[in-house]
C-alpha cells in the first residue's frame, strides 16, 4: 500500500536519500542530515501547532510504500514565504524606448528584481523515486497538498505558487546562472543553489545586480532558457497548468525557472474535492463495483493526516464513499467518519 502522511522523525535516512536522489536544482531538499533533520523537526512543529492564520510553518509529507517500509516521494507547503527572510524573484515586463522627434520606438525585456511573493503560501519539495513514477502516484502526491490546505484553510494564504525548476545540465550548470556568475558573483550554480537551500541568502542581496537587466544583453543561452522548464520538472508543471496555475513573469534569480501561481479557492482540485461520509465494504463488493473509479481520499485530521488512493464509487445521493476496512484503518478513520475525496480519472 502507498500512503501519504506527513513526515516523522524517524524518516531521517529515507529523506537523506531522497535529498541525494533528487540531485543538483532541488533546493528545498539539500543533501544534508543536520539540515534535513531540522526541517523534519519543523514540520512536526508546524503540525502540533495552533495556528489561526499563514505564519512561519512548513508541512513536509511522504509518501510511504508500506510493504517495503520505505519513503518513495516527498511533497511539501510552506505556509507564508519572507516573513522573515528576504524571499527573491525575477519579474520579467518590457521597458520601452522612443524619440517622437526621431520617430523611434523600441521595446526591451527587463528582469528587475523583487519580493512581490511575500506572505505567499509556496508548494514544494515534489520528488518521487523512478520506480514509482507509474500509475497516478505522482498525481496524488502532488495533489494531497491542495485537499490538505483545503481542509485547513486558515492555514494559508490565498495566492498559492509554486517555483519550478529550470534548465540546467547533468553537471547542474545552468545557462542563466553561468551568466550572472561571470559578471556578479564568483561560485558555481550548484554551490548558489545550496546556499539557498541551507537559508544562506545574504549573498543574494549583496552581490546581485541591484538595477534592471536588458534581456538582450544576457547570452543567447541565458536568454533561452528564462521561463523554461527542467526536463524532468515537465510533468509537474503540466499537472499544475491542469490546475489552473499560471505564469506571470517570474522566475528563479538563479536558473531562470518559471514560477506559476493560483488563487486557493480557485484550483481545481480544491473545487472538486467533497466531503462524503465512509460505508465500510469488504474487498471483494468493492472490487466487484463496475462504477469504481480511481478517488485520493483524505481524513480531516492535523497530526494524523493520512492520504491514500482508493478504488471505490461515490453514493451522491447518501455522500458516502466504499472502502475496504483495511483502507480505512490506513486513513485512521472507521464507518461514518468524514473524509475529502477527489476523483483522479
Amino acid at each position: 500500500m502507498l500512503l501519504i502522511r506527513p513526515i516523522q522523525k524517524q524518516d531521517l535516512d529515507n529523506l537523506l536519500v531522497i535529498a541525494h536522489d533528487s540531485g543538483h536544482g532541488f533546493t528545498s531538499l539539500p543533501a544534508n542530515r543536520e539540515l534535513l533533520e531540522n526541517k523534519i523537526k519543523r514540520s512536526c512543529q508546524s503540525i502540533e501547532a495552533d495556528v489561526g492564520a499563514p505564519g512561519d510553518q512548513a508541512y513536509l509529507f511522504v509518501l510511504e510504500d508500506t510493504e517495503q517500509q520505505k519513503i518513495v516521494g516527498t511533497c511539501g507547503i510552506e505556509a507564508a514565504v519572507g516573513l522573515d527572510d528576504a524571499f527573491y524573484h525575477y519579474r520579467l515586463s518590457k521597458v520601452v524606448h522612443s524619440s517622437r522627434e526621431l520617430k523611434i520606438y523600441n521595446t526591451a525585456d527587463v528582469l528587475t528584481l523583487c519580493n512581490d511573493y511575500t506572505g505567499g503560501t509556496e508548494i514544494c519539495t515534489l520528488y518521487l523515486s523512478p520506480d514509482y513514477r507509474d500509475g497516478l502516484n505522482g498525481r496524488a502526491l502532488s495533489k494531497v497538498r491542495f485537499l490538505f490546505m483545503a481542509e485547513h484553510i486558515k492555514r494559508f494564504s490565498q495566492q498559492v505558487f509554486a517555483e519550478m525548476r529550470g534548465v540546467s545540465d547533468d553537471d547542474g550548470v545552468s545557462p542563466f546562472w553561468r551568466w550572472l556568475d561571470n559578471h556578479f558573483f564568483s561560485m558555481d550554480f550548484p554551490t548558489a543553489d545550496y546556499l539557498t537551500g541551507i537559508g544562506n541568502k545574504q549573498f543574494i542581496a549583496e552581490l546581485m545586480p541591484k538595477y534592471p537587466i536588458y534581456v538582450n544583453l544576457l547570452s543567447n543561452d541565458a536568454q533561452a532558457v528564462i521561463g523554461k522548464v527542467h526536463e524532468k520538472t515537465k510533468p509537474a508543471l503540466a499537472l499544475l497548468e491542469q490546475e489552473g496555475f499560471e505564469w506571470r513573469g517570474y522566475v528563479d534569480i538563479f536558473d531562470a525557472g518559471p514560477t506559476v501561481e493560483a488563487k486557493l479557492e480557485e484550483i481545481k482540485s480544491v473545487k472538486n474535492s467533497q466531503k462524503v461520509s465512509v460505508e465500510l465494504n469488504d474487498t471483494s463488493q468493492v472490487s466487484e463495483q463496475v462504477e469504481a473509479v480511481p478517488y485520493l481520499v483524505v481524513n480531516t485530521h492535523l497530526e494524523d493526516f493520512r492520504g491514500l488512493v482508493v478504488y471505490s464509487e461515490i453514493d451522491a445521493i447518501a455522500k458516502t464513499i466504499s472502502m475496504t476496512q483495511e483502507q480505512a484503518t490506513a486513513l485512521k478513520v472507521k464507518s461514518a467518519d468524514t473524509v475529502r475525496a477527489l476523483k483522479l480519472a
